[in-house]
């Protein structure tokens, strides 16, 4: 493969973007890429925004994931995709969480949410699966992997093995928990099929 594949992941301090970002480069290495990621921050520990950038190919010179380029955009987080919209390339793949997480400057009076965010969505990304990873994973009875959901859904749209991805969740998550996040894993990617 010499064509880079860009993967842009965010959401707000907390989700879990960053063991999702971790899982998909160990999936591309297992897969024998050459893999670079980038994360930024920001007030992740007080629900600050979280991006992830993953790239993996052949031969990946730079982390960081040209606007307009990215095979996948996963946000777990509905107003964080649509402010990440302009990496997402013409044709690629937005799987978006219907979590709304109210950031602090809304419940303090300084801002709105927008009462229209699906609607938005669903103008600004022709290919989006739209999909309900929360309700997912409390039906899994583990909130938490609210995270691996979304990137199972993601997986359907990138160039992995089943094996890639397996081997990646037992190296990333402890022992404890792999058979949750596995089966988390498989739902999403059922989401995103039915979708």
């Amino acid at each position: 493969m010499s064509r880079t594949t860009s993967i842009v992941m965010v959401g707000v301090g907390g989700q879990g973007i960053l063991l999702a970002a971790q899982i998909i480069a160990r999936a591309a290495l297992a897969a024998g890429h050459d893999v670079k990621t980038n994360e930024v921050h920001g007030m992740a520990q007080r629900g600050g925004s979280v991006v992830a950038q993953i790239r993996f190919g052949q031969k990946v010179y730079s982390p960081l994931v040209p606007e307009g380029s990215a095979a996948v955009l996963g946000s777990l987080e509905r107003i964080e995709a649509l402010r990440m919209k302009g990496y997402l390339a013409p044709g690629g793949l937005a799987v978006v969480s219907r979590q709304a997480i109210i950031p602090v400057t809304v419940s303090s009076g300084q801002a709105t949410y927008p009462a229209d965010a699906e609607e938005r969505l669903h103008a600004a990304f022709p290919r989006l699966a739209y999909i309900d990873a929360i309700s997912v994973a409390e039906r899994l009875c583990e909130p938490r992997v609210a995270n691996v959901i979304l990137l199972g859904a993601m997986s359907t749209a990138l160039p992995l093995s089943m094996e890639c991805w397996a081997e990646s969740i037992g190296q990333c998550v402890k022992p404890a928990f792999r058979d949750i996040n596995t089966r988390a894993f498989e739902e999403g990617r059922l989401l995103a099929v039915a979708v």
